[in-house]
């Protein structure tokens, strides 16, 4: 059974049978993940995925991948740009087919946003499909509004758990989120990117009352440090 641990913000530890990710590492200056007392040097993942280009996102990329070694897998110019920078194996991908990897296997889809890093761009923002080695299936959208290729994910990629975002501003509000998950149609639903600062404050447990009243998905919402199996 997979563990997910959040450390807040769009932020998650998931650890497989052997293997384990970290997703969209932003723990050194994230508010709930400091007050959780969380610290980057606890985390020795196998691999390092990553949805975009923002520094809410890939803040501590870099340091854990130096020290762990572990395989950063992102967009090809977001990758390129990290290796440029010293990260030691990376993965340049872009929207498309699976790939296999120790940790299980990974493919990035579309998502609207935008992605840059001290006004350098890099690449299309993603959303991440992950398959841990035991056979559970993530879709994390990344920052994005609502699509309706979602349905497409729910479709092809049929995942256990989505990870959406909630907060709005940035991303899809909790309203836009609940005909996210009518459209992917996941058994259990994680909230995301809200409540970090104060252009995203949103109410989990309203989106966890709508989604549950109008779809068959279960949502659990995690603060900081917290877990879930899979």
């Amino acid at each position: 059974m997979a563990k997910l641990t959040y450390l807040g913000h769009s932020a998650f530890f998931i650890e497989g049978q052997q293997h384990s990710v970290l997703i969209d590492p932003f723990i050194s200056s994230n508010p709930a993940a400091q007050a959780a007392g969380l610290r980057v040097e606890q985390f020795n993942p196998d691999g390092i995925l990553l949805s975009h280009g923002h520094f809410d996102h890939i803040e501590d990329a870099l340091s854990i991948a130096t020290r762990t070694k572990a395989t950063v897998v992102a967009s090809f110019e977001l990758a390129t740009h990290l290796q440029n920078q010293g990260a030691p194996t990376v993965y340049p991908m872009n929207p498309g087919g699976p790939q296999t990897f120790a940790f299980g296997s990974a493919r990035l889809t579309k998502a609207f946003h935008s992605s840059s890093h001290e006004g350098v761009y890099l690449g299309q923002p993603c959303g991440i499909v992950l398959t841990t080695d035991d056979g559970v299936c993530v879709y994390h959208a990344g920052d994005t509004e609502l699509f309706g290729d979602m349905a497409l994910i729910g479709k092809f990629d049929k995942p256990r758990v989505a990870i959406l975002p909630i907060g709005g501003t940035f991303t899809m509000d909790s309203a836009q989120a609940l005909e996210a998950v009518k459209l992917i149609q996941p058994e259990v639903v994680i909230p995301m990117h809200y409540n970090t600062w104060p252009p995203i404050e949103q109410d989990p447990r309203a989106f966890k009352a709508l989604v549950e009243e109008e779809t068959n998905a279960k949502v659990t919402v995690l603060a900081a440090g917290e877990v879930c199996r899979l």
